[in-house]
């Protein structure tokens, strides 16, 4: 719970920190290219958050409420609730 931990990581400053420590791994690792690799950018930020909650440096309520960092955005069109269809797919 949030009020077993005396502090917490701010979104903003987790923001900063995956953006200057966990990234360049993942550009180097996964974007040799330059294209980046949302897919590998996203799983790296899940890992690292749940790494976070489970070392008590953020609380459950954050790992499960955060968004992403912009640097994971795709820019892609969102829904904001399942349509039933994956794709639309037509062969």
């Amino acid at each position: 719970m949030a009020s077993n931990i005396p502090t917490v990581i701010l979104f903003a400053d987790a923001c900063d920190t995956f953006i200057t420590e966990i990234l360049p791994m993942i550009q180097v690792r996964y974007e040799q290219d330059g294209i980046p690799d949302i897919p590998a950018r996203c799983e790296a930020w899940n890992n690292w958050t749940d790494a976070l909650a489970s070392d008590g440096q953020i609380s459950d309520w954050q790992v499960h409420n955060w968004g992403h960092p912009d640097c994971n955005d795709d820019n892609q069109p969102r829904t904001s609730s399942w349509t039933g269809n994956a794709w639309p797919i037509s062969y």
